[in-house]
């Protein structure tokens, strides 16, 4: 009896602490705490990426500007560079072409002044020859080493001092007026206007020269060159009306 009684008050212990156990409230507020904090640092951490990914975006945008101005500023450039190539390549084609016809008219007039000289049949031993120059040994070994100069060194500076040696030289040279129109065609190649107009004016004072219709033409492409249209029409027409059968009368009918 004693034995059941002690079975009874041991179960209704158990049965107390058991009812204590389950009316116990649950750490709501704990778990609630936790979750709370996990979804507060998960937003810190959204809105930190996004910052971040903002701060790339602006980077990447000001590098593209910097980008495109460089571009921008290399277009500029190469378009300054191609102006400027095709006008060196203008000056360059213009300076050939008029090194190109001087070296023309230095060759024909090299190989005249290599041509013998022909002798008068005249007894008078002061009669000198009746061919185009002077039988002057020393004066047209100067005249030819003026032309020699551009020729065969091309030394143009050289050979304008030496034409003006020779035009001091030999003032009454019956190659003065050639001396004069080459001067003129040197002044002309180095675009030295002033002094090519006025070799080229002392030529076309020679009536008889073969040089002045070219000195003539070249008159008209100096005044050409310097805007001066009116003048240079004159000095064409000029060359068709005193000599229109020839070349430079081709010439300055070309630019009527």
């Amino acid at each position: 009896m004693f034995s059941n009684l002690k079975r009874v008050v041991t179960l209704t212990l158990l049965a107390s602490a058991a009812g204590h156990v389950l009316a116990a409230p649950a750490p709501v507020s704990d778990l609630s705490g936790s979750a709370t904090a996990s979804s507060s640092s998960s937003v810190r951490g959204s809105e930190t990426d996004v910052q971040r990914l903002e701060r790339l975006l602006e980077n990447r945008n000001r590098v593209q500007l910097q980008m495109q101005q460089q571009l921008d500023d290399m277009a500029l450039e190469i378009s300054e560079l191609r102006g400027q190539l095709e006008k060196s390549t203008y000056d360059m084609q213009q300076m050939l072409q008029r090194q190109r016809e001087l070296f023309i008219e230095l060759d024909k007039v090299r190989s005249q002044a290599s041509t013998p000289v022909v002798q008068t049949q005249d007894k008078d031993p002061e009669v000198k020859s009746s061919g185009t120059f002077s039988s002057n040994a020393n004066e047209q070994t100067a005249y030819q080493n003026a032309v020699d100069l551009i020729l065969k060194k091309r030394d143009y500076t050289g050979a304008i001092a030496a034409f003006q040696q020779f035009q001091k030289d030999y003032p009454d040279s019956s190659f003065t007026p050639n001396s004069h129109y080459w001067l003129g065609q040197l002044y002309f190649a180095k675009k030295q206007d002033k002094d090519a107009v006025k070799s080229f004016a002392a030529v076309i004072a020679y009536k008889d020269s073969n040089k002045r219709a070219d000195a003539l033409v070249k008159l008209g492409d100096i005044a050409q060159r310097n805007n001066n249209a009116e003048q240079a029409k004159k000095y064409y027409q000029q060359v068709v009306d005193e000599y229109p059968s020839s070349a430079s009368a081709k010439l300055a009918k070309g630019h009527l």
